[in-house]
């Protein structure tokens, strides 16, 4: 149950070593941080990094853009190809794969960003796993702490399933899309390919292939 290789496709991340076979995917969330000090090594490719602050162990690889005041804290691994937009704050043990889009005013934190995934404004990507090409709408959050700071559970059906993390946000699988302004609560599961309608607050697990609609009702009174 919850492996990586039912929501996630290995081979779209030069990471892969993070996950183990037959393991829950999120555990790989609590490996970053000694991967990164085994592997990183600092290195700039980037172009335009002029008036961004980049951090020491920072890796960012070639053709990827650095705009002015993105702040890169590190330890950070970024692939190629990726914009990194005005704004964006990344802070501590973030991985970032090739063609990524990190937007303005969007902040990582302990995270892994498969290939080609979006992530364009306004977003908070907290202790989380983005799939391939996975899309989150403007003023998307994967909020990652409980209100209570018990260890996150995951809710599936009239199961609870231990994470034994006290922060995990969500893993999102490829192809999935979140629509602007949703909320995700700690602890959720998104399928592949699946869609969140905008303005919803979901928590738990949306099976692949599914669409979660969220429809308001709306009065139109005269004004008086």
């Amino acid at each position: 149950m919850f492996r990586a290789d039912d929501y996630l496709d290995l081979s779209h991340t030069n990471h892969a070593h993070l996950f183990k076979e037959g393991e829950q995917a999120w555990m790989a969330l609590t490996r970053i941080e000694t991967y990164l000090d085994f592997r990183l090594q600092a290195v700039e490719r980037a172009q335009n990094v002029s008036w961004a602050y980049v951090g020491e162990n920072v890796f960012i690889d070639e053709g990827t853009i650095i705009e002015p005041n993105a702040v890169i804290k590190g330890p950070c691994w970024i692939g190629k190809n990726c914009q990194i937009r005005s704004g964006s704050y990344i802070r501590e043990n973030v991985i970032i794969g090739d063609g990524v889009v990190v937007g303005n005013s969007s902040e990582f934190k302990n995270c892994i960003v498969f290939d080609n995934c979006e992530v364009p404004h306004f977003n908070y990507v907290g202790d989380s796993i983005l799939g391939y090409k996975a899309h989150l709408g403007a003023g998307v959050i994967l909020s990652n702490v409980r209100l209570d700071r018990a260890d996150v559970t995951i809710h599936h059906g009239e199961k609870i399933v231990q994470t034994g993390l006290r922060k995990f946000g969500a893993i999102i699988g490829d192809h999935a899309e979140i629509g602007c302004n949703s909320v995700i609560n700690p602890g959720s599961v998104i399928g592949r390919k699946s869609i969140i309608y905008p303005l919803t607050n979901f928590g738990g697990v949306l099976p692949a292939n599914s669409i979660l609609k969220n429809r308001q009702q709306h009065a139109v009174m005269p004004r008086k």
